[in-house]
């Protein structure tokens, strides 16, 4: 069998360069391609870890531009949907460019090339609304010592609560991968990620819950790759199997085999 072709988008970011790595270790399973709209890597990529890109494999595009995407997608089997801006405060501008019309433009340039899968990158944040109540509002808190042994663990069954554009356009995200999923019959899985960071350790308590190792979300990504064909849509839970979790992560276990390696209280702190 020959390997499968894979479009990691926004290859240089913390995420996406992390998979780029992975999958470019496996060559009998895996012929990556990356793209980016900059030969840089981002603020939150690690400054030590260099991309050995070649040039025939490297798109260098913005997701704004439809046929920079189009070409990008020809011939391949699965796109890695990471390209995004992830920050919470930035502005609609940008939210709306890069995270809406660029998601758009790649499900779009995807369908009618012919990918088999899309990966998309959601976040922990479409659920972050759900913070606002106890006893998840507790462990934002860092009032432990209020936190029940046992909490209902948020699934995802639970209806999406946004708390600004940025993750509002990550439901949107899911909504568009629902549309191609059901429309077009491209295979679709959400990954809801939670904080990956570069020290790869969840060094502020309050977010510590929904922290994601590096190793995780690469399996995660992975395990998702190879899922099989009959897997037409999902929304997973990409998180580490920490100690104040909320939220689910065993329908990933069921779904793709995904089973966290790494636990944020077991990380060094400094």
């Amino acid at each position: 069998m020959s390997p499968k072709k894979v479009l990691v988008t926004g290859v240089y970011g913390l995420i996406a360069g992390a998979i780029y790595r992975k999958l470019s270790e496996l060559p009998d399973q895996y012929e990556v391609y990356a793209l980016a709209r900059r030969s840089q890597p981002s603020d939150r990529a690690p400054e030590d870890v260099a991309l050995q890109i070649p040039d025939d494999r490297f798109f260098l595009a913005d997701l704004s531009n439809f046929d920079q995407v189009m070409a990008a997608t020809e011939e391949m089997d699965v796109v890695v949907q990471m390209a995004a801006d992830p920050r919470p405060e930035a502005p609609w501008e940008s939210i709306l460019n890069s995270n809406m019309i660029g998601a758009y433009n790649v499900f779009e340039a995807s369908q009618l090339t012919g990918v088999k899968r899309i990966i998309y990158a959601s976040s922990v944040m479409a659920t972050w609304g759900y913070q606002l109540d106890e006893p998840y509002k507790a462990i934002k808190e860092c009032r432990f010592e209020e936190v029940p042994a046992e909490i209902p663990l948020i699934t995802h069954k639970d209806p999406p609560r946004p708390t600004e554009p940025y993750s509002a356009s990550k439901v949107w995200g899911e909504a568009l991968a629902r549309t191609y999923s059901d429309v077009h019959g491209v295979s679709c899985i959400c990954l809801r990620i939670g904080w990956v960071n570069a020290e790869d350790r969840p060094y502020l308590p309050e977010v510590g819950a929904v922290w994601c190792s590096q190793r995780d979300i690469v399996q995660i990504i992975q395990k998702s790759i190879e899922a099989p064909d009959h897997l037409r849509f999902d929304i997973l839970y990409g998180v580490s199997n920490n100690k104040y979790r909320w939220v689910d992560i065993e329908h990933a276990r069921e779904s793709v085999g995904f089973v966290p390696q790494d636990r944020g209280e077991d990380m060094p702190t400094n």
